[in-house]
């Protein structure tokens, strides 16, 4: 029992009776949907009353009405022209109530529809009678399921098409009858019709010319093929054709396939078959119901019957552990013994089969027959795959009957697997590093690919890397003989890296001696020391020592050099300068003329050199704040904005931690600006 719209609803349909069947009928679930075409109209006569699944609909609410797909149809189609697409369901009886949903597919399974709502284009669940579908003058969202005498909008505007997208409409038929409708598309820009014209494709005769398989360019109707077979003549007619089917058809609505059943076998040669018009007044027809060309023909040839021979075997991988059988004509499965006692590898080195199928489904023949080995084959060299007479009692038999005669042969080459490990040869340098690889090259490798860290590259077999950059190196090789292929990484440390480096104060006050302290990199053997005021050290890490007193005033650079040497007896250099300053007492100035003389041009706190967390601030008369900074080497020139400021006194706070003691100090006062 299913009710349109249930109790939270204020108007409350009459119940309705379903019946509980699923649906089974063609056409009637997404996989077997009617293929349909824009330019026609579909007519349904009848539908039958079935259900088979509930429906999300997507801005509906499921609570207040159930979705089904009652009583269902369902169309397929493909977008050739981006565009809207217009259609029009027409009941046959006015007084019937139908709702649909459109669904895009491509790349799914038809069946996700009913689990997938992303799927969901757009549709119409409006509780109205009558014509309804998709038009210029609908709602642009899903109308949702109502009572009739609310009489909603049954259209919803045109929904956009995308070129090569698959489509699935849905028609569902509320009322429960089963009176049909009218399907037909219209007032859209989109192309759902296919502009490739039907045509025969090509034809094979099988079984010495009992049968001929017809291949068509494109899916066509069932219902267009004349079972008898008089959609077609054959010239020369040394036969007649007295049955055709479409490969199908009793699973679906139409075909690319079709095979004519001959009265009897047609003798070796070369065929014409023609299209013409059959017992049911046409040729064959596509979903557009365009019909292929009378005189439209294909050839084929008809060659004695014979039995299928063993000739080919796919391209044999490395380390196979199946083989792989192709075959002119489908063998019958039931002919393949499963252990596969019909086959026989011989070879280099012992191969032993353990299986033997086809590509078996709904027991149709196969050309394909898979051998299952024990054991991968891993030496390389020349094998032979052999045919005998199995346990079953017989070789195998293709689709007309033909044993393979036993003793037949094909030969197939296995590749040896290869293995890429690699060995080294290590030379230091003082600045560059030099490598040297090497690798065998057994089991016929031929190809060989190097990547060094990705600071190089190399395909020889044998090759040489320089290093100018030290530490760890990740050295890959691939190698193959054209059919196995085999990696193998390894890390390469080069641990000569030389760098001098050493810490060292900045700033030397009166008070302070100079510290030095090594830093270098690498295996060491030696350090020197030049302070540069003529004193050296051979120490790692030389005593602190004063520089001189420098004059009131000024300032000294002394350039300290540090060279080190290595255990390979490499040497590297670094210098820096460290300045001895005549005091680092801070104080503010209590005057500035910012003249540009070079004189008493700037104000700034004076040989901050130690102090830490540094604020200094100053301020005008007004308590604006003129100048900001956390660094003592910024100073003020007198202007804001480029603006100069007037002669006066000028406020200032400064904020620091003292370096040494770590104690916070607090001065201000006051400067004046003299212009």
């Amino acid at each position: 029992m299913l009710m349109r719209i249930i109790g939270l609803l204020l108007l409350v349909l009459s119940t309705l009776h379903i019946n509980a069947q699923s649906c089974t009928t063609l056409g009637q679930t997404p996989s077997t949907a009617f293929p349909v075409c824009g330019t026609s109209t579909f007519n349904q006569a009848n539908v039958p009353i079935c259900s088979s699944h509930n429906l999300v609909v997507p801005g509906c609410n499921s609570t207040q009405a159930a979705y089904q797909d009652k009583n269902p149809f369902w169309y397929s189609f493909t977008c050739y022209t981006t565009g809207t697409l217009g259609f029009l369901i027409t009941p046959k009886d006015l007084g019937d109530d139908y709702d649909w949903m459109l669904y895009d597919i491509t790349g799914h399974n038809p069946d996700e529809v009913f689990t997938n709502t992303s799927l969901v284009v757009t549709g119409n669940w409006a509780g109205t009678y009558g014509k309804t579908g998709a038009s210029s003058f609908g709602v642009n969202y899903i109308q949702c399921g109502s009572d009739p005498k609310d009489n909603k909008n049954s259209f919803s505007s045109m929904p956009t098409l995308i070129a090569g997208h698959q489509y699935l409409l849905l028609v569902s038929h509320f009322t429960d009858s089963q009176s049909g409708y009218d399907l037909s598309f219209g007032g859209g820009t989109a192309v759902i019709t296919d502009p490739k014209l039907p045509q025969l494709a090509g034809a094979e005769a099988g079984c010495g010319g009992i049968t001929v398989k017809v291949f068509l360019n494109k899916k066509m109707k069932c219902s267009s093929l004349a079972t008898d077979g008089s959609d077609f003549s054959l010239s020369p007619a040394v036969g007649n054709i007295i049955a055709a089917k479409g490969n199908t058809c009793s699973t679906g609505f139409d075909m690319d396939t079709l095979v004519l059943t001959m009265n009897n076998a047609l003798p070796p040669g070369t065929y014409t078959l023609t299209a013409k018009n059959g017992s049911d007044n046409n040729t064959l027809l596509d979903n557009c119901n365009r019909n292929i060309s009378v005189g439209d023909h294909v050839t084929f040839t008809v060659i004695p019957i014979q039995p299928t021979p063993l000739d080919s075997i796919t391209p044999v991988g490395c380390s196979p552990k199946t083989l792989q059988l192709v075959f002119r004509k489908p063998m019958l499965c039931s002919s393949i013994a499963p252990n596969g006692s019909d086959f026989v590898v011989t070879g280099p080195t012992n191969v032993t089969i353990t299986g033997a199928s086809g590509n078996c489904g709904n027991g149709q023949p196969s050309r394909i027959i898979t051998l299952q080995l024990a054991a991968p084959i891993q030496t390389g060299g020349t094998y032979q795959v052999r045919l005998l007479q199995g346990n079953d009692g017989n070789t195998i038999i293709d689709e007309c009957g033909q044993a393979t005669p036993a003793g037949s042969a094909i030969s197939f080459i296995a590749g040896d697997t290869v293995n890429a490990d690699f060995s080294y040869q290590l030379l230091y340098g003082c600045k560059t590093d030099t490598v040297n690889f090497s690798h065998n090259g057994d089991h016929f490798i031929n190809n060989w690919n190097w990547n060094f860290n990705n600071e190089g590259s190399s395909t020889a077999q044998n090759p040489t890397c320089l290093f100018t950059k030290f530490g760890s190196k990740n050295i890959r090789l691939i190698v193959s003989n054209g059919v196995c292929k085999d990696t193998a990484d390894q890390v390469i440390l080069l641990d000569n890296e030389l760098k001098a480096v050493f810490g060292f104060p900045e700033v030397v006050c009166p008070e302070d001696a100079a510290a030095f302290t090594d830093s270098s990199i690498g295996k060491i053997i030696s350090w020197n020391w030049n302070f540069g005021n003529g004193s050296v050290s051979t120490q790692q890490n030389p005593s602190p020592f004063k520089y001189p007193q420098v004059t009131v005033g000024r300032s000294t650079l002394y350039t300290v050099q540090l060279v080190v040497e290595n255990d390979l007896h490499c040497f590297d250099t670094v210098k820096h300068q460290v300045k001895s300053v005549y005091t680092c007492f801070i104080a503010v100035p209590n005057g500035f003329t910012p003249n540009n003389d070079g004189k008493n041009d700037y104000l700034y706190p004076l040989n901050a050199y130690k102090a830490k967390n540094l604020v200094f601030n100053i301020y005008n008369r007004y308590g604006q704040l003129v100048f900001h900074t956390t660094d003592w080497t910024k100073k003020w020139d007198g202007t804001i904005n480029g603006y100069a400021q007037p002669t006066g006194v000028y406020a200032w706070t400064l904020n620091y931690t003292d370096g040494d003691t770590g104690q916070k100090v607090f001065k201000k006062g006051t400067t004046v600006l003299i212009r």
